[in-house]
Order: C-alpha cells, then structure tokens, then sequence
C-alpha cells in the first residue's frame, strides 16, 4: 500500500508571475493497491466527478514519468483520492496532483527519483514552475523553468499566515490565461521587473509589509483578470482596512489571498467570515514538508 500526501500551494504572489509560489497546509491524499486494473475512486466531496481510469491526471503524471524512465506500462494499482484542495480556485489542485502522480510511478516502479527529477518532471507536465515546485519541496520557492531544467530556491515564511477567500464559482486557468496581453511595452515590463525584484527581495529579508506592497503593484497579470474577478477591488480594500500586508490573486484565482501577521490571523480571519459570509475563508499557513510517501506493507489472508 503507497500512501502519498502533497500540499495545496499558492503561486505569483503577485508580481512572481509563473515563478514564486508557497506550499500551504491543505492537502491531496493518495492511497494505492496493486490491482487487476487502473482505478479511480475520489473518497471525497471536492473530488467527486474526477475520470476514474487513464485520463485521470494521477495516471497520466505517472505515465509521463514511466515513459521519460523507460517504462512502457505501468503496473495496474487502485487509487482511493481525497483532497482538501478546492478545485479550480487557483490553489494548485491540478499541480498537487500532477505530483501525487510523479510520486506514484517513482514508488510502484522503484525509481527513486531525485528532487530535482521531480521537479524538473512536474514543471514539464504543468508548463511552469510555481505551484508544482512548492508541493514537491514544501515551503515558499522562487523559480525559473528553461526547458527541462528548472532552477529554484526555497525561502521561509515565519510570523505571517495566510487568508484564503474562496467564491463559490470556479476560473479555469486556461480561460484566466485568455485575457492575458500578448506583450507589454518596453516600459512596462521594466516597471514589472523592479516591483518583482523589490518583492524577492523583501521575502528573503523577511520584510513583510513591504512585501505585501510589491503583491499589490503586479504589472503581469491582476490588472487584466481583475475583470473576471468583480469581488477582487472591494475585497482587498476591505481587508487592507483590516491591517494586512497586502492581498493578491492566489495562483490564476478566483481565491484571492492576504498575508497576514500570524498573531492577528484569528480577529481578522473571524471579522472577515462576518462580512462576507458568501465566501468561504481559510486560514492556512506554510507547508515545510512538501510532498510525502509512506508504504505499508499489504497483509495477505493464507
């Protein structure tokens, strides 16, 4: 028996376009058997609807794997899903399962990958770094992807906890992507990449107000989905008013996040719930473990 269990993550920050993202304590769990057949079975409510046999993302992130090792088939195995990890709501569901995938082809066919594998692996199949990185490291990750080589670096979140406002609708990246400019101006993209650096800066200095700052002054992709999101404006205001750092678009959205001191994460997570009791929020704080495997051995009857 393979149990796998990986973290939700957050990505861009803001200005970290497709390159920061944080591994978060909301979590995908994988069980897995040996099996006559590849099978599905989501064990929770946020996974129901999800393909029971090879188009699941699991299969094919392990296919993917087998195939770069040079496995042509994969052993069949059943697979019990369970997630905390809200679908589609810009919290790195696809990514933490893209992982659980890499981590159940790894297992069953004794690869042992490396972490760099796994990443490097993982950031091919999603297309970028950001969220798929954090949930093989744990932690916050800075990262750039150049083919199959992917470079990153991990840095520390103490004293700041996160504030999920979670719709009730759902925004599929690919339509988020849509409505992304083709290019910026020279001018621009200079302005986006000081208010990136100023924020890469602030995170390993641990300087969170400012930080929180440099979310808010994104030049790369807030000011073009904030149309598809009408809650964004009135909701970082309102939580600006609140004595946060600073609110942004977690990963494609709609989940908008703030960073906030842990020690006033209860008053403002509970003020928060009473005025906009339409969304549903969620306190989270950082995930340092990343992606973790454990094996049991399966007791047969004689």
């Amino acid at each position: 028996m393979i149990h796998i269990r990986v973290p939700a993550s957050c990505a861009n920050l803001g200005p970290g376009f497709d390159s920061i993202g944080v591994a978060l304590n909301l979590y995908l769990e994988v069980q897995a058997e040996p099996s006559e057949a590849w099978y599905f079975e989501a064990t929770s409510d946020s996974v129901k609807g999800m393909p029971t046999d090879h188009e699941n993302v699991i299969y094919q992130a392990a296919q993917f794997v087998a195939t770069k090792q040079g496995h042509e088939h994969l052993p069949p195995y059943r697979v019990e899903v369970a997630s905390e990890i809200p679908v589609a709501r810009g919290l790195g569901s696809s990514a933490s399962a893209i992982v659980a995938g890499i981590e159940l082809a790894d297992h069953i066919l004794d690869l042992h990958l490396s972490e760099t594998e796994k990443v490097s692996y993982a950031s091919q199949i999603e297309g970028h770094p950001d969220n798929v990185v954090p949930s093989v490291t744990g932690s916050g990750v800075i990262a750039y992807q150049e083919g199959e080589d992917v470079s990153w670096t991990t840095v520390p979140f103490q004293d700041v906890c996160f504030l999920a406002a979670i719709p009730s609708f759902d925004l599929k990246t690919s339509e988020a992507r849509d409505v992304l400019p083709s290019e910026l101006s020279y001018k621009e993209a200079v302005e986006g990449s000081a208010v990136a650096n100023v924020l890469v800066a602030a995170l390993a200095k641990g300087d969170w107000a400012l930080a929180g700052k440099m979310m808010e002054k994104d030049r790369y992709h807030q000011p073009y989905r904030g149309a598809l999101m009408p809650h964004y404006d009135e909701l970082r205001n309102y939580l600006n008013r609140q004595g946060v750092y600073g609110t942004f678009m977690s990963g494609a959205g709609p989940t908008i996040m703030s960073l906030i001191p842990t020690e006033h994460g209860e008053v403002i997570t509970e003020s928060s719930q009473i005025a906009y009791p339409n969304f549903e929020w969620k306190r989270l704080s950082v995930d340092y473990s990343g992606s973790v495997v454990t094996r049991e051995k399966i007791e047969t009857k004689s």
